[in-house]
């Protein structure tokens, strides 16, 4: 199975007319000068001037018409030297000179999410007090670099390019750095400077709102009692006999009153709500990358329910703990899961979070079609007897169904909007 990252984008380097293959093309805006710019471009590194494949196979061949056409005395080879020389000097040419730009890119969203347009804008200066030569700008996108032709540019102006980046995955893509590129028409020798102004592009996974009743499996606004006693908290249980050191605010003055004895309450230890979602990220749990992406948007519309509702989220994976305290970044994290290849079960990651799944009252297990039924029992057998457990199968294309394992509900999804349809049935 293919597994999910930024390359999944096709970002190729093919001109300027497109900045992906297979998902959204580069929108491109005429570019125009700018009269006044209030930006100041990224600093630069080293200029860095470079020989292309071409270029030294001119040099060789270069090389060696003057030393046979000088040795054997052969006017045609002269020529051909002679010819090589004047196209390497004339690339020199080129490639000298100053490069005084100044280059920033903007995007207009830093967080998107899948199938939200992203747009960018690329912005160069010319910060000298001379006329600049065409030159080229390459913006690295991923694994990918667009190419942006810049033309002459008078002292002062600038010219702006938009562009757009697929987001047609979940991903984190960086979007820079920079290089300005000035080369020779015949492609012989290369100068470029990398500027440092790179971002980071962060496409969310898609998630759906569980509303209404749907909520309320994993809701509970008072939190849940337990067993344990304790001497403050919101669910009564007794009363009993004062000791010392007891908080008179909790004494029961008319009870005391009718037997003459100092009488407090009692109460039962409650907790507040919390869910944990157990994210498989192992790479055989899953057919194919689909059913792997509707995973992760079923973890991330449970956990941005929960903590919508203000309870508290543990989010666990085959390789870690992720964020769970605020919704940004847990997305965040999630958009950079991948699959992993694991012996690990289920099993042995609640076993190696059994500490921090202790206090959770409702455990939801994400996998994908191809864990054994034996295999989310023995996960489920291994949380504290008071959580309640839930597993989600995500299978493309399949029928919403509900089944039960033992004590453990088995939700089968067929698409992410059977999420809200599927936690309405758990209260049924």
């Amino acid at each position: 199975m293919s597994r999910p990252s930024f390359a999944d984008s096709r970002l190729v380097t093919s001109g300027r007319r497109t900045l992906a293959r297979a998902s959204a093309p580069l929108v491109r805006v005429t570019a125009r000068p700018v009269a006044a710019v209030r930006r100041a471009g990224a600093a630069a590194r080293p200029v860095l001037a470079l020989v292309s494949p071409f270029g030294w196979a001119v040099l060789v061949a270069t090389l060696a018409c003057w030393a046979a056409g000088l040795a054997l005395g052969w006017e045609e080879l002269v020529v051909v030297a002679v010819v090589c020389t004047v196209a390497l000097l004339g690339a020199v040419v080129f490639v000298l000179g100053r490069l005084r730009y100044e280059i920033g890119v903007d995007l207009a969203d830093h967080r998107v999410v899948v199938g939200d347009r992203a747009f960018g804008r690329l912005l160069v200066t010319n910060a000298g007090a001379r006329p600049a030569l065409p030159a080229t700008v390459e913006l690295v996108v991923g694994r990918g670099v667009a190419t942006f032709p810049v033309p002459r540019l008078a002292a002062g102006a600038a010219h702006e390019d938009v562009f757009r980046v697929p987001t047609s995955r979940r991903a984190v893509i960086p979007v820079g750095p920079v290089r300005s590129v000035r080369a020779d028409p015949l492609g012989l020798l290369r100068r470029e400077v990398v500027w440092d102004d790179a971002h980071q592009l962060v496409v969310h996974p898609r998630t759906v709102r569980l509303s209404g009743t749907s909520a309320g499996y994993i809701r509970d606004l008072e939190g849940r009692a337990t067993s344990d006693l304790s001497q403050s908290d919101i669910s009564f249980h007794a009363l009993r006999d004062y000791v010392a050191g007891d908080d008179r605010r909790h004494v029961h003055w008319k009870s005391t009153a009718r037997t003459g004895q100092l009488v407090v309450r009692q109460f039962e230890e409650t907790r507040r709500s919390q869910l944990a979602v157990v994210l498989s990220t192992r790479a055989d749990d899953f057919a194919d990358a689909e059913s792997f992406e509707m995973a992760v948007s079923v973890a991330g519309s449970l956990g941005r329910q929960a903590l919508m509702e203000s309870g508290a989220l543990t989010l666990l994976t085959h390789a870690g703990t992720l964020a769970g305290t605020d919704r940004t970044r847990m997305l965040d994290d999630l958009s950079a899961v991948q699959t992993v290849a694991t012996r690990l079960q289920l099993a042995d990651v609640v076993r190696s979070a059994h500490a921090s799944l202790r206090d959770a009252s409702v455990v939801a297990f994400v996998v994908g079609s191809r864990p054994a039924p034996a295999d989310l029992r023995a996960a489920a057998a291994r949380l504290p007897a008071d959580v309640r457990a839930i597993a989600v199968q995500c299978v493309p294309g399949e029928t919403l169904a509900r089944h039960t394992i033992a004590d453990l509900v088995v939700l089968t999804l067929g698409t992410l909007d059977d999420l809200p349809r599927a936690m309405r049935r758990l209260n049924d």
